[in-house]
């Protein structure tokens, strides 16, 4: 049996994890591994890389996926459903395991209604696939921006100034309020939950007025309700917008606004600081590391099971499966809950 092994949408810490558990488990189980290379787009141009051993050794402590990757969809393109079924047929392949991310698990559902034999493995570090825990890279995100935190720390008090850090998270705030409570931020500004500017404002100078000169603030970037809120804000942001390969538009900056607002009704000095794809990249942590490695295994076993059509999930300490379309039927927000906890320090 030939299962093709593929790594959809943006990159993430522990990737190559997940690729040599699958391989490795795949071998103990007699099958035949393949890597599809770059996405999906690798079917249609007939990339593969023959997997074993050889190929994944070494690759558990590396960043990003040695297959590479794209935001490629097969059924965005003329013919395309009927070339992706033409194109599996030719090389084999029993089943495929796609990596991905919310996007990616869109498609997976798709090729699954198209009658492949598909199993999903969610990854994405912005932690918002519904159905799982976890997904494989928050953490190690979460660490980065942690310790950008602990480091604008520093600075902000020797200067005596206000920190913005603009970390990633599109529809879900996991990564900025983990990073934001974990750091001690002062204010964690998500998209779930808007707070106005001057709300903001007034943790700011309540801190000076105890003595404390510096503040620190987390946004992630999906927060754009900022950029509403932004009077100045003269020029039509829709002709400055740009849309990746999924038709999201690419987000970013949103730091950087605030700032200025906050520096303009604050009269404090404001720096922001854009963490950007810092976060999604180098070695993943150990945890990421062992969770990318239970997800591998429990998908080859899922193959294993004839269970196409589903997603491996955590679900408290037990690696289990849902359908990916049950996976694909909302966002994995912040909870209020969860959020309340993060607004106790706002003040």
């Amino acid at each position: 049996m030939k299962i093709g092994i593929l790594t959809s949408g943006g990159d993430c810490p522990g990737l190559n994890a997940v690729i040599r558990a699958i391989v490795r488990k795949g071998i103990q189980l007699g099958y035949e591994c393949t890597g599809i290379l770059n996405g999906w787009k690798g079917i249609f141009d007939e990339h593969y890389l023959p997997l074993g051993n050889k190929e994944v050794s070494g690759i558990i402590n590396r960043g990003g996926t040695i297959l590479g990757t794209s935001r490629f969809s097969p059924f965005e393109v003329a013919n395309g459903r009927d070339f992706l079924l033409e194109k599996i047929e030719c090389a084999g392949f029993n089943a495929i395991i796609a990596i991905g991310g919310e996007g990616s698990m869109h498609i997976a559902q798709l090729a699954s209604e198209a009658g492949i034999n598909i199993i999903g493995v969610p990854k994405t570090i912005d932690n918002d696939i519904y159905g799982t825990d976890y997904t494989f890279g928050f953490d190690t995100a979460v660490s980065i921006a942690t310790e950008a935190i602990d480091r604008l720390h520093t600075t902000a008090e020797s200067h005596h100034r206000v920190m913005v850090l603009e970390v990633m998270g599109r529809h879900a705030g996991w990564i900025a309020l983990y990073s934001g409570v974990a750091g001690g931020a002062d204010v964690v500004l998500i998209p779930e939950f808007p707070e106005k500017i001057d709300e903001v404002v007034k943790v700011i100078k309540s801190r000076s007025k105890r003595g404390k000169l510096f503040s620190i603030i987390v946004v992630a970037e999906g927060a754009t309700y900022i950029e509403d809120e932004i009077k100045t804000f003269a020029f039509n942001k829709k002709e400055f917008e740009k849309l990746d390969d999924f038709g999201r538009v690419r987000l970013g900056g949103i730091g950087s606004l605030l700032a200025e607002e906050i520096e303009r009704r604050s009269g404090f000095e404001t720096r922001a600081t854009i963490l950007g794809y810092v976060q999604r990249g180098g070695v993943p942590t150990a945890f990421d590391r062992m969770l990318g490695t239970r997800y591998g295994v429990y998908a080859m076993e899922m193959n294993h099971e004839k269970k196409f059509g589903r997603m491996a999930a955590l679900r408290g300490e037990i690696i289990t499966d849902i359908s990916i379309k049950e996976a694909i039927s909302k966002l994995k927000t912040v909870d209020k809950n969860t959020y309340d906890v993060a607004k106790v320090f706002f003040s």
